[in-house]
């Protein structure tokens, strides 16, 4: 099977996201539950504009979506995908 250009970059970069620690967090915090950037920030003590830049990212690759409730953004998986392979990967480095 060959694969095209756009489908190789899309892969690299979604790998690329999951090389990142501070994305591996936000991603698995928010496949357990809708979160706002704040709420990110705190529980995973990292500043808002880190957070925010991290999610700018994620939202490019389509990975994760959000909501807006007045002026507040909920963040969410968009690709559950993404979430079965984080999971598979936690799991793998578990054995």
């Amino acid at each position: 099977m060959d694969l095209d250009e756009e489908t190789l970059f899309l892969v690299s970069q979604t790998f690329k996201a999951l090389s990142d620690p501070t994305r591996i967090r936000i991603l698995y915090l928010i496949s357990q539950k809708e979160c706002s950037v704040n709420e990110i920030a705190k529980t995973l003590n990292l500043s808002q504009p880190n957070v925010s830049h991290q999610l700018r990212f994620l939202k490019n690759l389509r990975l994760v979506k959000y909501r807006r409730e007045g002026t507040t953004m909920y963040y969410s998986i968009d690709d559950d995908h993404i979430v079965h392979m984080l999971y598979q990967t936690i799991e793998h480095s578990k054995h």
